[in-house]
Order: structure tokens, then C-alpha cells, then sequence
């Protein structure tokens, strides 16, 4: 049996997940963060809307994109995340302007 053990020396700290402050820790991904933020998703598909959840967590498929400090499509299961950061979550049909 496991057991996770809370370590002391790992600093928490604020991000903002869809305007919303959640606590998160030093040495977290944003994909870990964004899956104990309600409603615990990562995304909705941009055809469907089909909500989605981050799959493989080491960068393979592209479940858990978001937005992060203002850049688009990033892959949250490989970026650490910092204080104060701005998280969006994709929500809607994707549109293409001209």
C-alpha cells in the first residue's frame, strides 16, 4: 500500500485555473493542478465539445492542452507550474477567421 506523505519543504502557492484561484505546490504539473479543479477536466474537444481529461501525462497525445500565461496550445503535463500563473481551459467550437 501507498501513501502519499505531504512534504513540508515543497512550498503552495496560488494559480488562477478559468479565473478561479486554486492552491498548487512546487514540483506539480498544470495537468496535476487542472485535474483537482472543478469540473476536474482539461478540455472540451473543438468539433464535438466533448469534454476531455489529460491521458497520457508525458507529452504523446494532446488531451490536456490549454492555455497558459497567454500562450495557446500548450501541453500541461510538461509545464511546471509557477506562482500566479493564468490557466484557460479551451471551452466552445474551434473558429477560424480569415
Amino acid at each position: 500500500m501507498f501513501k502519499q506523505l505531504a512534504d513540508p519543504a515543497r512550498r503552495s502557492f496560488s494559480v488562477f485555473i478559468d479565473g478561479a484561484e486554486v492552491s498548487a505546490r512546487d514540483g506539480e504539473t498544470v495537468a496535476a493542478v487542472i485535474l483537482r479543479a472543478p469540473p476536474h477536466i482539461a478540455r472540451h474537444t473543438p468539433v464535438k465539445e466533448t469534454p476531455r481529461a489529460p491521458f497520457c501525462l508525458m507529452g504523446v497525445c494532446f488531451d490536456c492542452l490549454a492555455t497558459v500565461d497567454g500562450e495557446t496550445s500548450v501541453q500541461t503535463c510538461l509545464v511546471e507550474v509557477q506562482p500566479g500563473m493564468k490557466i484557460e481551459r479551451p471551452v466552445g467550437k474551434l473558429r477560424i477567421t480569415l
